[in-house]
Parts: structure tokens; C-alpha cells; sequence
């Protein structure tokens, strides 16, 4: 297995699951200790009023149902995909995730992303929508809020967007410095910002039928690489992480190509590896008879992929 041409990794190897909590609690909970029990290193939830593309589906509340699944597992890492801004005031998500963070005993991975929410979301919900430059400029805002918040007992803040004033931070967060930061960024403004604070940078593309995607993401990968060298910042603290992402699944509930075979499963991932990231996420399979095949995935062949990156 090669080592990527663009960023040299000194991770270990990360395999998790994104899901998405649209249907009844209890199948939500159901499906969490199955990624569990299966070995999964961690699991994600998107952060939405509703489901994207059908609108009258079950569809719960990220933080709610991130808290309850952080009270019902043990062990799997729990993932925000991202949590988008516009939602929450920053100081309040900090609160929010210290919150996970306790609960979970330390196993929160706070994601965080601009927002890529449904228009409907926002006529919905009434809440405005900024042109993308103001989103840019609110979120390197919103980062570092976030990340003086779990870092600090108290912090003041003054920016164009947001002001603090001596705000409090209690208890302590359970990870230190403070929980992990993964920030979603595909542009080059957002992937300056993901250079100077992501403590994991995600991105997402379709290496099973769309290589075109993938090379966006090999510039995407190029140019995080160079915005780190601007700051001084060691590539190596950055960890990187990958959707695979096969929009006709995410939005229709399609059958995954890349559950059609363990042999599709594993020349993905080691795509994935080759070009230096070492955090894989795959989607939760919502078609019951893809099941089987994602539980052999989990039990045979991420092992043996395990054992080969090792």
C-alpha cells in the first residue's frame, strides 16, 4: 500500500459509519449497537430539520439523539457530520458538545461545517440564509469560538459576527485539549481555515463510479497541503478523512455499489488509503439486504485491511 504523494500520515487506521436518524428511536438505536458490536471505530449523524429530499420522513434532531446514542453505548466514537452553524450560536454548540463529551465519557468527534442545509430548511425553520463569502467569514468566526470555548474556562471574544464576553465553561471537557475537531471543507477558503484548526479534515467523492470526483479531491488534498505550509503547521497533525459518497444512496435511498461485493468494499478503501487518508467513513446500508454483507465486511474483510495498513 503507497504512501500519499501529498501528505505524509502518521495515523492509525479509522473505519466508520455514517447514519442517519430517520426512522423510530429505537431502530435508531438499533442500528448504532449494531456499528458497535461489529467493531466500527466510530459512527456519524447529519445536522438537518428534515430529511433533504423526503420531506414528510421520521427525522430527529442531531444533538438530542447524539446524547441519548452517548448514553446507550460504551465504546464507539460518535460523530457530527457536520453540525451546521446557522443553527446554533457558537457558544451554546460548545456547550452542547461539552455536554456529549461528558456524557459519552469522551468519545464525541464534533464535526463542523458552513452548512450545506435544503432551502426548504430554512423557510421552514425561519432562519436566514447568509450569501456564501458571509458563511466563510462567520465560520473561521465560529471555529475559533468553538475551539477557545473547550479549551478555555472563560474567553472573551470580539469579531465581526459574534461577541463574548467572559463566558464560562464548566465542567472541564473529559478529552484534552478538548474534543476533536472535524471540519468539512471542500473550497479553498474554507480548506485555509481547515488547515489552521482542523484536527481532522473531511471531505467526501464517489471513488466507485465517478473518478472525476476523485480528482477534485487529489487538488482538494494539494492545496490543504499547501495552506498548511503557509501557517508553519506540521502536515501530520492533520488527519484526513473521506465519505465515500454515492449521491443516488444519500438522496434516494438507492442500493450501494459499494456493498455489491467485499471485493468492491476493499479496492475502494485501499483508494482511499493510497491517497493518504486514514479515517474511511461508509454509509450505514438502509436496504435491509445489504445487511448481511455489511456485517461480513466488518467481521472479514476490515480486519484483514487492518492488518495490511498496519
Amino acid at each position: 500500500m503507497t504512501k500519499s504523494e501529498f501528505i505524509s500520515r502518521d495515523h492509525s487506521l479509522r473505519i466508520g459509519v455514517v447514519a442517519v436518524q430517520n426512522d423510530s428511536w429505537e431502530k435508531i438505536l438499533e442500528r448504532c449497537l449494531l456499528c458497535e458490536e461489529l467493531g466500527f471505530d466510530s459512527i456519524w449523524y447529519p445536522d438537518h430539520f428534515l430529511h433533504w429530499n423526503k420531506t414528510m420522513m421520521p427525522f430527529f434532531e442531531l444533538w438530542t439523539t447524539l446524547s441519548a446514542l452517548a448514553s446507550q453505548t460504551s465504546r464507539i466514537r460518535l460523530g457530527t457530520l457536520v453540525t451546521a452553524m446557522h443553527w446554533r450560536n457558537p457558544a451554546w454548540l460548545a456547550k452542547q458538545a461539552l455536554t456529549v463529551d461528558h456524557i459519552s465519557k469522551g468519545r464525541l468527534e464534533l464535526g463542523l461545517g458552513a452548512g450545506g442545509s435544503s432551502k426548504i430548511e430554512y423557510s421552514m425553520t425561519g432562519v436566514e440564509e447568509w450569501e456564501p463569502s458571509e458563511k466563510v467569514k462567520r465560520f473561521r468566526e465560529y471555529v475559533e469560538i468553538v475551539d477557545q470555548l473547550l479549551r478555555n474556562p472563560v474567553t472573551t471574544y470580539h469579531g465581526k459576527y459574534y461577541h463574548l464576553e467572559e463566558t464560562v465553561m464548566q465542567p472541564d471537557s473529559i478529552q484534552k485539549p478538548r474534543p476533536p475537531l472535524t471540519l468539512g471543507a471542500h473550497r479553498p477558503r474554507m480548506l485555509q481555515i481547515a488547515a489552521q484548526y482542523a484536527d481532522t479534515w473531511n471531505t467526501l467523492g464517489d471513488p466507485i463510479s465517478n473518478e472525476e470526483s476523485m480528482e477534485s479531491v487529489k487538488q482538494r488534498i494539494k492545496l490543504l497541503e499547501t495552506y498548511s505550509k503557509k501557517i508553519n503547521r506540521n502536515n501530520q497533525k492533520i488527519r484526513l478523512s473521506f465519505l465515500v459518497y454515492e449521491r443516488d444512496v444519500v438522496h434516494n435511498f438507492a442500493k450501494s455499489k459499494l456493498y455489491e461485493s467485499t471485493e468492491i468494499f476493499k479496492e475502494t478503501v485501499e483508494k482511499c488509503l493510497d491517497l493518504g487518508f486514514t479515517e474511511i467513513l461508509v454509509p450505514y446500508p438502509l436496504i435491509e439486504e445489504e445487511i448481511p454483507i455489511f456485517k461480513k465486511i466488518a467481521q472479514e474483510v476490515i480486519p484483514e485491511i487492518r492488518n495490511s495498513y498496519s
